[in-house]
């Protein structure tokens, strides 16, 4: 299944407890979209956020995210595993 990276840019900073609790409304809510979200990464102070997401496509990626929680990604790259 493909890979992605996407980022969120949150203005003001992020905490990693809220980023954490979306984590988890994402993994409730991927199973229908074909979706599998991996991981995540944060910064708090620049208030980014990066998700490692296997998805048939970067769409149904996203809509995982507007579904579970409303923030959707504001990038979303098509990525590889290998290396």
């Amino acid at each position: 299944m493909p890979l992605f990276m996407d980022i969120h840019h949150v203005e003001g900073g992020v905490r990693a407890a809220d980023v954490a609790a979306a984590h988890e409304k994402d993994l409730a809510t991927q199973a229908p979209y074909g979706v599998n979200y991996l991981k995540y990464w944060v910064d708090e102070d620049a208030g980014k956020i990066f998700c490692l997401v296997e998805a048939p496509d970067a769409e149904a990626a996203n809509t995982v995210h507007a579904k579970a929680h409303g923030l959707v990604a504001d990038e979303i790259y098509p990525i590889s595993a290998e290396g």
